[in-house]
């Protein structure tokens, strides 16, 4: 009797598969690059891994194509698909697929990839001496690279605050280690990895104990029944304010913003460049897409509160974007100060609310594409500029270089010409949303602080274009590598989104404008 009783209680979850699909896909075949891994042959191991990756995003950007008009809430509740979970999809898998080119880039390092022989041997003994005479290669990054896009699809269509710090965790693990596998530099590498590492578990820690405050005050871990918990309070509730603070930390962290920012230049620099140019541009978009849910969904209610924060770390982050970076002599770190700088133009967009969110929900979503295809682009060229040391990411090293390789610097010019904002590019676009939704919503000071701190990043990107093509190169300058099919699509993707973006953004911004209202 007891059985039969607890058999009519239990109700099994019901789980929309198909609507889930692309998460499904993408962890699926993580599992399988696993097994790969371990019973291939090594030989068979890199082209078998490259396959997998590229086929399974492939197939996941198709799915998620067909999933083009959903609306509900699937595994009861706990995802939202919607325009907006799409829209984030369907961008993180385009990246990904240019970012998994980057990661199977041989050509440039002499036939073997960017990342170390045998990532268990120390730098500088004979076990790491003996791996790379051998000529290994770490093929493990390409399952961890698929469980962090998996994690990165899930985080922002996450519908409650459970399944947001599991997301949270599937794309940071991976990421963590993939920092430290360089093959060159082993030790800064390591470095990055690590300070990431420690510093991503405090913010993850600040993120879990928000969880258990925002809980406390709601009764309830869903976006849904927090945001109805505050429409039933009058008055300020501590607990309300704190868990707002605290989960705040751990998604500014994520997208580089200030005062939490401190681990992007040193992680930037160190990380194999095909991995920082994957993190500059998808984690991002993931985080972003996330902070949007989280606040708009479930804290929408209690705005007012939160808003005056935003707008002090907006602030503060594009103020140490754009100032820091007249200071960077590497170009990777330079890349790292001008991605926070961004971080803070997108933060205007999100702060702009008054009546409605649509406007500016779209217009960081364009930002977001936009801001992505430049990125990958402009790392992917760095990895073609080097010296006997490998990458030469001295600013140094660039001098000349439009004269050395004119084809190359120009590319870079155009990158950095969107990042600046100057008309014709994507970037410009990109500010000229973000903008004109803040400003309609009422938060024009922040418009015109952002209009200042594009003038003052302007000067570094155009600073970088003057060493290339109006001084003279040095006797001994870098050699600029003849890339494989890989990195020149990537290249070429980057180049052409850029430009179209600059000349024709309206369809992207009407699907961004489709895709603005989010299900909670």
């Amino acid at each position: 009797m007891t059985s039969i009783l607890l058999a009519q209680e239990f109700k099994s979850p019901t789980i929309e598969y198909a609507k889930v699909a692309p998460l499904l896909i993408v962890f699926g075949v993580a599992i399988v690059s696993v097994i790969a891994e371990a019973f291939l042959p090594r030989r068979f191991r890199y082209p078998t891994q490259v396959v997998l990756s590229l086929g399974s995003l492939a197939a996941a950007l198709v799915v998620t194509v067909g999933l083009a008009g959903s609306k509900l809430l699937a595994a009861e509740g706990a995802i939202a698909i919607d325009g907006f979970t799409l829209f984030l999809w369907g961008t993180i898998l385009v990246m990904s697929i240019i970012s998994v080119l980057l990661l199977a880039e041989r050509a440039v390092d002499g036939g073997v990839t960017a990342f170390a022989a045998q990532a268990a041997a120390l730098p500088g003994t004979e076990a790491e001496r003996e791996a790379q005479a051998r000529r290994l290669e770490q093929t493990e990054v390409f399952p961890l690279f698929l469980f962090a896009v998996g994690g990165m699809l899930l985080f922002p269509a996450a519908n409650d605050l459970l399944t947001m710090f599991v997301a949270l965790e599937v794309l940071s693990l991976p990421l963590y280690l993939l920092c430290g596998l360089a093959r060159r530099r082993r030790l800064l590498s390591q470095e990055a990895a690590m300070k990431y590492f420690l510093l991503g578990a405090f913010a993850s820690a600040f993120f879990l104990y928000g969880m258990a405050m925002l809980y406390g005050f709601a009764g309830t871990i869903s976006f849904s029944g927090i945001a109805a918990a505050i429409g039933a309070k009058t008055g300020v509730d501590g607990l309300l304010l704190a868990g707002t603070a605290l989960v705040a930390v751990g998604l500014l962290f994520k997208i580089g913003a200030a005062p939490f920012h401190m681990w992007t230049p040193d992680v930037y620099q160190g990380a194999p460049t095909a991995i920082t140019a994957f993190m500059a541009a998808c984690t991002k978009i993931a985080a972003f897409g996330a902070l949007l849910r989280l606040f708009y969904v479930a804290l929408g209610a209690a705005r007012w509160d939160w808003q005056p924060m935003i707008w002090v770390v907006a602030i503060l982050t594009l103020g140490v974007g754009s100032v820091l970076a007249l200071t960077q002599s590497d170009i990777k770190r330079m890349l790292a100060y001008s991605s926070i700088a961004h971080a803070g133009f997108l933060l205007i967009g999100f702060v702009g609310v008054r009546d409605h969110i649509s406007a500016n929900t779209s217009a960081i979503l364009f930002y977001l594409a936009a801001y992505g295809f430049a990125t990958i682009g402009a790392f992917a060229v760095v990895t073609l500029v080097r010296d006997a040391s490998g990458e030469a990411t001295h600013l140094s090293r660039w001098v000349g270089l439009g004269k050395r390789s004119p084809i190359v610097a120009s590319v870079m010019a155009l990158f950095l010409l969107a990042f600046a904002g100057i008309p014709l590019t994507s970037g410009f676009m990109g500010k000229w949303a973000v903008f004109s939704a803040a400003w309609q919503g009422g938060a024009w000071p922040l418009v015109v602080i952002g209009v200042v701190a594009s003038v003052v990043a302007a000067f570094f990107y155009v600073r970088v274009i003057v060493l290339m093509f109006f001084s003279e190169p040095a006797a001994e300058g870098p050699t600029v590598a003849v890339p494989s099919v890989f990195t020149s699509v990537a290249v070429a993707v980057g180049v052409a989104a850029t430009v179209v973006l600059g000349l024709m953004p309206e369809p992207l911004l009407q699907l961004a404008a489709r895709a603005a209202q989010l299900v909670g």
